[in-house]
This record gives C-alpha cells, sequence and structure tokens, in this order.
C-alpha cells in the first residue's frame, strides 16, 4: 500500500483528486451560505480557511509532482489537516458543551498582509453564534463531520508522507523478476 501511495504522490492525479474533495466541501459551504441560509461562524469560516490549504496542497503538488515541490505541498496538506482537525474540534467542544464563558470572536481575524475577509468577503465574513447547530444530517452537526473529514484528510497525508521512504516499483514490459 505504501508503495502504491508512493507512486500516486509522483502523479497529478491524486493531487488534482485531493483538491478537488476540498473545493467540493469549499462549494458545499458556500451552498449552505448563500442557498440554505445557513450563517457561517468564526469557526467555520477559520474551519474554511483551513480546507483553502488542502485544496493549495493538492494544486501545488499537481503542478509539478516529481519535483522537490511534492514535498512542500506534503508539508502543507498535514499542516492544514492538522488545523482543521484542531479547529473542527474546538468548535464542536463548544457546540456540545455550551459555555458562556468560552465563545467566539465577532469577527475572524486574518493577518494584515492578508486580509481574506475584505478581499472575499461573500466568502470569509463570519456572522453567525459558533455555540449554534443550525444543520446536523445523521445526528452530526457541521463541525463533527468536519472532525472526520480533517482526520480523514490527516491520516491520508501521514500515510504519503511515510509512503515517501519507500521507492516506487519500475514497472517494465520486458524486465527480467
Amino acid at each position: 500500500m505504501l508503495q502504491y501511495l508512493n507512486t500516486s504522490s509522483r502523479g497529478r492525479t491524486a493531487w488534482l483528486l485531493l483538491a478537488l474533495t476540498a473545493l467540493a466541501l469549499e462549494l458545499t459551504a458556500l451552498f449552505f451560505q448563500h442557498v440554505m441560509g445557513l450563517k457561517p461562524c468564526v469557526m467555520c469560516i477559520y474551519e474554511r480557511s483551513a480546507l483553502f490549504g488542502v485544496m493549495g496542497a493538492g494544486i501545488i503538488g499537481a503542478i509539478a509532482p516529481k519535483s522537490p515541490l511534492r514535498w512542500v505541498a506534503i508539508v502543507v496538506w498535514i499542516y492544514s489537516a492538522w488545523e482543521g482537525l484542531r479547529l473542527s474540534w474546538e468548535h464542536t467542544m463548544m457546540q456540545l458543551h455550551p459555555n458562556p464563558f468560552v465563545t467566539c470572536d465577532f469577527a475572524a481575524r486574518f493577518p494584515t498582509w492578508l486580509p481574506l475577509d475584505k478581499w472575499l468577503p461573500s466568502v470569509f465574513v463570519a456572522s453567525g453564534d459558533c455555540a449554534e447547530i443550525s444543520w446536523s444530517f445523521l445526528s452530526l452537526s457541521m463541525p463533527q463531520w468536519m472532525v472526520g473529514i480533517f482526520a480523514a484528510y490527516l491520516a491520508v497525508a501521514v500515510l504519503v508522507l511515510l509512503a515517501q521512504a519507500f521507492k516506487p516499483k519500475r514497472r517494465d514490459l520486458f524486465s527480467r523478476r
């Protein structure tokens, strides 16, 4: 399996699949926000940013999958998945154990060199309450689903990182075994 992951990480298809899954989740979040009228909270916006990081890792990896740029993509993927998992877990705890002393901010705080809320307010401006559960599916709230999604992203990313230690098998039609 690790050899397969190593071989896959050296091709564009797996990286594009990673980017497309993150894009599908981003489009789903925008559907919930703009079509269904659900208001994203600050934690939702941060989780959305982590998903953009995963999507960025997929794009970076697809650009040059056989070059050392693949390592940059793997690092960005692991970092984004870890942060997304941490944020969605924190958000889940806010919903499951509401506390007036543990709340989220009123607005997302982005660095001055990357003011996403100013550049794309329709995507990165928060207006909801973090403790409110406004949507659930199969008795899981949105942050609970995101815990599972980010955990899966992180698990696969760690396996891909471990797979880099294995040389891919060279498959030649006329080679001897």
